[in-house]
C-alpha cells in the first residue's frame, strides 16, 4: 500500500500548499481576514438533519478507497450509503495559523464560513473555544462519543467535550536510527549528544518542541508557566547557535531520516509508522521522561447550516468498525475505544495479515501504560499564547 514517506520531501500538512491549489480552488467562499476578541462559545447553528455537509481537514486524513486502501469503498462513500448524507470533503487546513487567518474575519463579522465541521489541533481548537467561534454539540446525535478512549476525555480546552471530539491523536518523540546513531537511545536529552551535531531536527510545531524539551529538563508541559518554556526555548537557541540542530520542520523531516542526513529528529508516531515501510530499523523513543500527547479535533464553526449532518457524522466515526477502517489508512492514534478489537477482526475476515499486524501497533493502538506517560500541553490563555508564539518564531527564524 503506497505510503506517505514515499512522496519524498512532502509535508503532509503543507502538500496543497507546495502544490499551489488555493482555497477557491476546491469551491471555498471569500475568506476575509480580520481580528476578533475572546468570549465564550456559544450555541446554535443549523437546524434540522440535512442531506448534505462540508467537511475541512488536512491532506492525506481519510481512507481513500480503491487501490490505495485495503477497501473497495472508502468511508465518506460508506457514510452516505448508511445515511443519505453527502460530505463535501476539501483538503484545505494546511497549518493551523493559516487557516485561523482565512477564517477570523468571517467568524469575527458574525459570518459563516460554508464550513460545518474542521479538525484543528488542540491549542487552535482552544482559541476558536475561547472566542465564540463554536457550536456545542449534541451529543443526543453523537451517543458514540461514549467510545472516547479515557486519556482524551477531559482536556484543559475543553474539559467535557462539550465542542470537540478528537479525530485523530498522535504522539511527539524522537525518532532515529541506531545504524546512525551508533547506540540506543533513551532520553529525549539524547538530541543534544554533541556526537549529532549537524544531525538533528525539530520541529516548527511549538507546543510539541517546547513540550519535549521541557520533559527532558523535569517540567510538566502540562502545568509549566510561561517562565518554563521561555527556559526550554533558551535551551533551545543554544544548540541553534553552536550548529548541534540543522532546522526545524514540518513533517518533511523524513527524507532526511531516510536518507541518513539527519540521525535523530522530533517527529510524530503517524510518520514513522510509515517510515519505517522504507527503513524497518528506524525507532520511535518512549523517552525516559514520557512524551507528548496532542490531538486534532472536529469541532463545529459557529452557525455551521449543517449541524446536524456534521453531528451525524462525528457519531458514525466514533463507531469501532468505521473508526478502524480510517485508520487502516491514516495510521495515527485512533481515539476511538473498541477499534482495535474491530481492526483485528477486519484482517481475519479478509485474511489480509498487513491489516491485522496494524491492529497490533503500538504507535496506533498504545497500551494504558504507553498513554500513562503522555502529556498535552496545557491550554495557553492568549496573552500568554502571543508571547510564546513570539519567542519560538525568532528561535527557529519564522
Amino acid at each position: 500500500m503506497p505510503r506517505l514517506s514515499q512522496m519524498e520531501g512532502v509535508d503532509r500538512r503543507q502538500f496543497l500548499k507546495y502544490m499551489g491549489i488555493a482555497a477557491a480552488a476546491v469551491g471555498a467562499g471569500p475568506l476575509l481576514a480580520a481580528c476578533g476578541d475572546d468570549s465564550t462559545a456559544t450555541t446554535g447553528g443549523g437546524g434540522g438533519l440535512t442531506t448534505e455537509f462540508t467537511f475541512a481537514n488536512w491532506p492525506y486524513y481519510i481512507d481513500p478507497g480503491g487501490v490505495d486502501s485495503f477497501f473497495e469503498t472508502s468511508t465518506l462513500d460508506d457514510f452516505k450509503a448508511a445515511t443519505g448524507i453527502s460530505v463535501n470533503y476539501i483538503e484545505e487546513i494546511n497549518d493551523n495559523v493559516e487557516w485561523f487567518g482565512k477564517v477570523q474575519g468571517q467568524l469575527a463579522a458574525g459570518q459563516v464560513i460554508g464550513r460545518d465541521l474542521a479538525a484543528l489541533t488542540d491549542w487552535m481548537a482552544d482559541r476558536f473555544i475561547r472566542l465564540g467561534w463554536v457550536e456545542k454539540i449534541d451529543k443526543s446525535l453523537v451517543p458514540n462519543s461514549a467510545n472516547l478512549v479515557d486519556a482524551l476525555k477531559s482536556p484543559s480546552f475543553d474539559p467535557t467535550r462539550d465542542y470537540t471530539l478528537p479525530w485523530q491523536s498522535g504522539l511527539t518523540s524522537i525518532a532515529y536510527d541506531p545504524n546512525n546513531t551508533g547506540r540506543e537511545l533513551t532520553s529525549i536529552n539524547d538530541i543534544f549528544d554533541p556526537a549529532f551535531s549537524g544531525r538533528v531536527t525539530m520541529l516548527s510545531e511549538a507546543n510539541d518542541t517546547i513540550g519535549l524539551v521541557m520533559l527532558g529538563m523535569g517540567l510538566d508541559p502540562a502545568s509549566a508557566t510561561l517562565a518554563d518554556s521561555q527556559a526550554a526555548n533558551d535551551k533551545i537557541r543554544q544548540y541553534v547557535a553552536n550548529g548541534q540542530i540543522r532546522r526545524f520542520t514540518g513533517n518533511d523531516y523524513g527524507e532526511d531520516l531516510l536518507n541518513g542526513n539527519v540521525w535523530v529528529a522530533f517527529a510524530w508516531s503517524g510518520d514513522v509508522i510509515q517510515l519505517q515501510a522504507d527503513n524497518p530499523d528506524l525507532r520511535f523513543l518512549v523517552p525516559s521522561e514520557g512524551l507528548m500527547l496532542w490531538s486534532d479535533n472536529m469541532l463545529i464553526p459557529k452557525g455551521a447550516a449543517n449541524k446536524a449532518a456534521a453531528e451525524t457524522f462525528m457519531n458514525y466515526v466514533y463507531d469501532p468498525q468505521h473508526a478502524a477502517k480510517i485508520e487502516s489508512y491514516v495510521n495515527y492514534i485512533c481515539p476511538v475505544k473498541g477499534a482495535q478489537e474491530a481492526m483485528r477482526q477486519m484482517g481475519e475476515d479478509l485474511g489480509d495479515e498487513d491489516l491485522a499486524a496494524l491492529a497490533e501497533d503500538p504507535l496506533i493502538f498504545p497500551t494504558e501504560a504507553d498513554l500513562a506517560q503522555t502529556h498535552i500541553f496545557r491550554a495557553l490563555p492568549p496573552d500568554e499564547r502571543e508571547q510564546f508564539d513570539a519567542m519560538f518564531s525568532e528561535t527557529i527564524g519564522a
